[in-house]
């Protein structure tokens, strides 16, 4: 199966798909660049070339058209760093990296990307982190009918606020071979695996202490929303996780709870 990764902006995927290209030898195929290149050529800003793609939807065409072809060809498995790639690729483990807003804007603000992405400071990193997933979520909708925030459709959603790239692009890795070996078996699961970071559900700082693939099991219910998850229940289990010390809790999506 190839790998599609998507996620909240500065969740750290290009990081990730680097580390998964160099531990594990994946071939990496990133449509982030394409459409900043797109940008640059035309002289825009990212935010601005989003507000472009809009309306002439040929850009869109050109990245997906792509993503499909390749996917298809392939006789080697891939990985896919593209906001839609988990829509179009054929054959896919579809991965959501999540991180915490002000988290994402601490990154991107401290992250150089030349005169394509600016901010003044944080807050205004923040803003347009924000106005720029909301012009996404909307365009993907218009366009595609798709509902982009939407656990389901992912196998995956991990969290990137506290974690260190090195164990997500080993998590990332473990995780699809036991989907793997589930569907091998003709038990693929109908729900995503969500694995988030129990300190930053309860608005706390990094506090994790045990051992990184230790995962508290719970039986939380959150709700994906645009910029953050909504614990929906089960907040005394993912505090136990957060007092614990443990870096990831597992908790099911209100969207998914009976299926």
């Amino acid at each position: 199966m190839h790998i599609t990764l998507t996620g909240n902006l500065g969740s750290g995927k290009s990081t990730i798909s680097r580390l998964m290209s160099e531990q594990y030898g994946y071939e990496i195929y990133s449509t982030g660049k394409i459409q900043r290149k797109l940008a640059a050529d035309r002289g825009l800003t990212v935010l601005e070339m989003n507000h472009l793609m809009e309306t002439d939807h040929s850009f869109d065409n050109i990245i997906d058209d792509t993503v499909r072809k390749i996917s298809q060809e392939s006789a080697s498995d891939l990985f896919f760093d593209s906001r839609l790639a988990w829509h179009f690729a054929v054959n896919s483990f579809k991965v959501f990296l999540s991180v915490d807003i002000n988290e994402a804007a601490r990154r991107v603000f401290n992250d150089s990307r030349g005169d394509v992405e600016t901010y003044e400071d944080m807050l205004d990193a923040k803003s347009k982190l924000i106005e720029r997933a909301h012009t996404e979520n909307a365009r993907y909708k218009d366009i595609y009918k798709i509902e982009y925030f939407k656990a389901s459709n992912y196998n995956l959603i991990l969290d990137s606020t506290f974690s260190s790239p090195k164990l997500l692009a080993e998590m990332i890795q473990v995780e699809k071979q036991h989907y793997e070996d589930l569907a091998a078996a003709g038990k693929t699961p109908a729900k995503p695996r969500i694995l988030l970071s129990p300190n930053r559900l309860c608005g706390m700082k990094n506090g994790n202490t045990r051992d990184n693939s230790d995962i508290y099991e719970s039986h939380a219910i959150v709700r994906m929303k645009i910029e953050t998850f909504e614990v929906v229940s089960g907040m005394e289990e993912i505090g136990d996780a957060a007092v614990s010390g443990y870096e990831f809790v597992s908790v099911q999506d209100e969207g998914s709870v009976n299926l």
